[in-house]
């Protein structure tokens, strides 16, 4: 018998528009706090200090601003489960775009973007499609890819100045969701169970698929470690030896596996 069709999981779009907006205020209320010291103090992405990761992350939303203005493509390219892997490519564009945001006045700019997206999306529908750099999605499918990048640069801020900003719920539910069946569509099988909660258990890795009772193989983690072992912000064998990662059965091993964006 051949394997089940992965069935691309549903996410409310309003629940998403509310969080892709929500994630990006908490993010600008800790920004526009933040001292020059900080803005100008170091992160875990190379060379690039706060003010330009703070620059980069109003291009989540400004994306969707930019290609909403732009002709509606013909016909779909990208699925959303596709979109993880696209972005694999992409890290010298994304670098120069964010160094060429200016970020001398970082309230403003939040202030600017916040509001050009606000005007953008007013009244589209999620079905629209929007050309995104690496082909045409409906805007339902955009929106949830920038609760990942919101999700996963807040997590870069928090981790370079301690500032402790919150993540909606709505926003990392879907960031961890996401990235947990992308998992399931590169390592297709039922060998092995990923449980993330409270947000996503897949199947995934070829092999003996489990029907009934106890997985043999169960791999099972907190959502803010699965975004940083899936998007490369940490490794495997350092999350198993901190015990943020158990890992039980001869198949529970993720690590050549991850990480699933760059």
């Amino acid at each position: 018998m051949p394997p089940a069709k992965k069935r691309t999981r549903s996410y409310d779009p309003a629940k998403t528009r509310a969080a892709v907006l929500t994630q990006f205020r908490h993010v600008r209320e800790a920004v526009e706090a933040f001292t020059p010291g900080q803005l100008d103090g170091p992160t875990r992405l190379g060379a690039w200090t706060v003010r330009d990761l703070a620059a980069h992350v109003t291009t989540a939303l400004d994306a969707v601003t930019r290609y909403l203005g732009e002709p509606a493509p013909p016909q779909r390219q990208l699925t959303l489960l596709g979109w993880p892997g696209a972005t694999r490519s992409a890290a010298p564009g994304i670098e120069a775009d964010a160094r060429a945001i200016d970020a001398t006045d970082p309230a403003a700019l939040y202030a600017a973007t916040e509001t050009r997206y606000e005007e953008a999306v007013a009244g589209v529908s999620e079905e629209r499609l929007v050309p995104t750099r690496f082909g045409a999605m409906t805007l339902e499918d955009f929106l949830v890819t920038r609760t990942v990048e919101l999700v996963v640069h807040t997590d870069d801020l928090n981790e370079a100045t301690g500032a402790g900003i919150p993540y909606d719920r709505q926003a990392l539910a879907a960031c961890t969701r996401l990235l947990a069946d992308v998992l399931a569509v590169e390592a297709p099988g039922g060998a092995v169970e990923v449980r993330v909660p409270p947000y996503a258990v897949v199947q995934c890795v070829e092999g003996p698929r489990h029907t009934r009772g106890t997985p043999p193989n169960v791999v099972e983690t907190d959502p803010l470690t699965w975004i940083r072992l899936a998007t490369g912000r940490t490794g495997w064998a350092a999350e198993l030896d901190a015990a943020r990662v158990s890992a039980s059965g001869e198949r529970a091993d993720l690590a050549d596996l991850l990480p699933l964006m760059g």
